[in-house]
């Protein structure tokens, strides 16, 4: 029985892409695995602070030296990592915008990367905390479409980042599953929401 930590970071409601398939994925995994647990958050909808003064404090000095403000400051993050620590799978629903990743879902990160509890720094440079064998799925929309080895991928700074950061955490069993070209018309539409479906099928049967 696995735990599935399950995060949506679209502030649209019905209308949302990533949502959609994000929610298709997790129906379908539960229907084949019905013993596991899914912990959801939405950012999209109630979305976490960015970071601030007091919580830079908490973070860069011990426990025992906070005062109930710094606490304070530092109680919600030490709750998201050790939810993110809990999960065996992490399932993120992250459209782009402009180009990377929504506020809410860099806010969220912000919370997490946090020395000491997610990486590590010594003499030989940064290390991962993270258990590296949790496995990643990110399942993106995308207004255009950005191929490797073209000139448009140039643009993607979404999966890039992604995979940079959580990698730092420790996590590199990273599946991307980009439903892209939803502004490009109809039929380039119809095709990518059809091929995103499938690879989530198939993500079913194989992640």
């Amino acid at each position: 029985m696995a735990n599935i930590l399950h995060i949506d970071s679209s502030p649209r409601g019905d209308r949302s892409i990533s949502r959609q398939l994000s929610y298709e994925f997790i129906t379908s995994w539960k229907d084949s695995h019905p013993g596991d647990t899914v912990t959801y958050r939405d950012l999209g909808h109630n979305p976490v602070p960015h970071v601030d003064e007091s919580w830079i404090a908490a973070a860069f000095s011990s426990p025992e030296s906070h005062t109930p403000e710094l606490k304070s400051a530092i109680e919600l993050s030490n709750s998201l990592i050790d939810e993110l620590l809990a999960a065996d799978r992490l399932v993120f629903g992250v459209p782009m915008y402009n180009l990377n990743i929504p506020s809410t879902f860099k806010a969220y990160i912000d919370q997490i990367v946090r020395a000491g509890r997610t990486f590590s720094v010594d003499a030989n440079g940064y290390k991962g905390l993270v258990d590296s064998s949790k496995k990643v799925l990110i399942i993106t929309s995308r207004g255009g479409s950005y191929p490797p080895g073209t000139p448009y991928a140039a643009y993607d700074y979404q999966e890039p980042y992604l995979r940079a950061i959580l990698g730092f955490m420790g996590l590199t069993d990273v599946t991307f599953i980009h439903a892209e070209s939803l502004n490009m018309g109809e039929d380039a539409r119809e095709k990518s929401l059809a091929d995103a479906k499938d690879a989530i099928a198939q993500a079913v049967a194989n992640w």
